[in-house]
């Protein structure tokens, strides 16, 4: 690791804030972000040679460009008020986000090389809810984008953490694309907590002990995964909820290899 974290602090302010550029942190198919807009402000921007997906995390606004309008997205106060609204926007795409109350959004792009679906909202409707695991690992997963969906690289879902639960456990990793068994995603995993004051605990690890970190992570708190084994915890009496982006160069999916050390926890 040479010293550098995968652990990036954010305090949003007005506009957009920059968690990593693509290439940071070793992420190779990712960039992310955050757009905070006051009511009644906007943003513009244009999707350049990228794909990109902006989550709802709460509030609502309207996202317009050549060809769409969307008048009305989002809805929920904050993440843990239900699911997601999701904007996707294929390359080569100019729009504007005009808040209509406060609102928070997860910016994720990634290089694209073809077009893709064209501009849509992905609404809570159309999203995917699985239960996984079990006991004191058990969590929710909302799904917004999947391996059906028309995104070049995109694999992008919500998990909801009960107070004291793990998560991404057994340890597992999705570094080399090896189907059925394993395909090569980068991930990255952005963390809100209720009440806002709670923590947990993310590891990342590789086999060979290239990769050996372990961060407390706050509200806001981002950590770029490009490989290694990754779960995590959150402390009782917080509800832990995180984004997870992951990005595939090949393939995309929820197929991952989990550690032999902990792979008997079923």
């Amino acid at each position: 690791m040479n010293g550098e974290t995968l652990l990036i602090h954010l305090d949003p302010k007005q506009g957009y804030n920059k968690v990593f550029d693509l290439g940071e942190y070793g992420m190779k198919l990712t960039a992310f972000g955050v757009i905070r807009l006051a009511r009644g402000t906007a943003y513009q921007a244009a999707t350049g040679e990228f794909e990109v997906a902006l989550v709802l995390l709460g509030g609502k606004c309207a996202v317009k460009g050549d060809g769409f309008d969307f008048a009305e997205v989002g809805g929920r106060k904050n993440v843990f008020d239900g699911k997601p609204h999701t904007v996707y926007l294929p390359r080569r795409t100019a729009y504007e986000i005009t808040a209509l109350t406060d609102v928070d959004l997860a910016y994720n792009a990634s290089p694209a090389t073809r077009d893709t679906a064209k501009p849509c909202v992905i609404t809570p409707e159309m999203t995917r809810e699985l239960v996984i695991g079990r006991d004191n690992f058990t969590r929710k997963a909302t799904v917004m984008l999947d391996e059906k969906f028309d995104s070049e690289h995109f694999y992008i879902g919500e998990g909801m953490i009960p107070s004291g639960n793990w998560s991404g456990y057994p340890p597992h990793r999705h570094d080399v694309d090896n189907p059925p068994d394993e395909i090569d995603m980068e991930e990255t995993y952005f963390y809100r907590f209720d009440p806002v004051q709670g923590f947990g605990f993310q590891r990342v690890y590789t086999p060979d002990g290239k990769i050996e970190e372990a961060y407390a992570v706050r509200n806001n708190d981002t950590v770029a995964i490009a490989e290694g084994y990754h779960p995590l915890c959150g402390a009782p009496g917080y509800q832990m909820y995180y984004l997870w982006t992951m990005t595939g160069k090949v393939n995309r999916g929820l197929i991952s290899a989990k550690d032999p050390q902990h792979g008997w926890v079923k």
